[in-house]
């Protein structure tokens, strides 16, 4: 775990509506990624994420292009302590 990073990320845009969080959902898993994501009641997306340091870095970075129909204007990174996440999941 001393590799390990964790973040909480808010995301602006046109990122609801649009399988954000689905596909926030398959990245993660792909990376091996854990925590969870959740829409905001201000339009944004609100991402917990915890794992490899390297593999952080490449969701972050994939998190400022999102799914084809999203309009990412923004990512805000918040460092975090680190977090007995399980796996990740979609919050409704």
């Amino acid at each position: 775990m001393a590799n390990e990073q964790r973040l909480d990320l808010i995301i602006s845009g046109k990122v609801q509506g649009v399988g954000y969080r689905y596909s926030v959902k398959i990245k993660a898993d792909s990376l091996g990624i854990r925590g969870y994501v959740k829409n905001q009641r201000n339009g944004s997306v609100f991402v917990a994420v915890q794992g490899e340091t390297t593999a952080v870095e490449k969701f972050v970075k994939w998190c400022f292009l999102g799914p084809p129909a999203a309009i990412v204007s923004g990512v805000e990174k918040f460092p975090r302590a680190l977090e007995e996440f399980r796996e990740f999941s979609i919050i409704y």
